[in-house]
């Protein structure tokens, strides 16, 4: 009987660990492996350059939990005095997703500047949705993020 109960008692602590780990999320989105912010980008260089620069850990700052990475040293001071302006919505995860009311993460690659804020999409799919009617998604997004945010790490 032992026997057989002990691989059962081993599958309920591996279902319980992967649970427990799976629910906790950053208010920031970070890189999984580097724990950077956004994957490395540099926030500000959204709204500076055509395509939005890779950070530098020569201009590394903290902010909200998380190491955000600048391609400049004058990009990094910028965001020092306003990052509420330069950080991305909703703390970086997907806006489509929150305008929609749940978490996902993004890739920093898909964005979109919108009413001079950042915003950063799951999919190019979401970013499309999210296009057709960015006032909607954008104000729905804000109605969804404090009772969503509420529930994710700052650490």
């Amino acid at each position: 009987m032992f026997a057989v109960l002990l691989p059962l008692l081993g599958l309920v602590s591996a279902h319980f660990t992967m649970s427990q780990a799976q629910s906790v999320v950053s208010y920031i989105t970070t890189d999984p492996l580097t724990g950077i912010a956004i994957g490395g980008m540099d926030p500000v260089s959204y709204f500076t350059e055509p395509m939005p620069l890779e950070g530098k850990p020569d201009y590394e700052f903290y902010w909200m939990g998380a190491p955000w990475h600048f391609a400049n040293a004058a990009n990094l001071e910028i965001f020092k005095r306003h990052p509420e302006i330069y950080a991305p919505q909703y703390g970086g995860h997907g806006a489509m997703s929150m305008a929609r009311g749940f978490v996902s993460d993004s890739d920093p690659r898909l964005y979109t500047v919108f009413k001079d804020r950042l915003f950063l999409f799951y999919s190019a799919a979401n970013r499309e949705a999210f296009l057709l009617s960015p006032d909607d998604a954008a104000r729905r997004g804000a109605a969804n993020w404090p009772a969503l945010s509420k529930n994710l790490s700052t650490q």
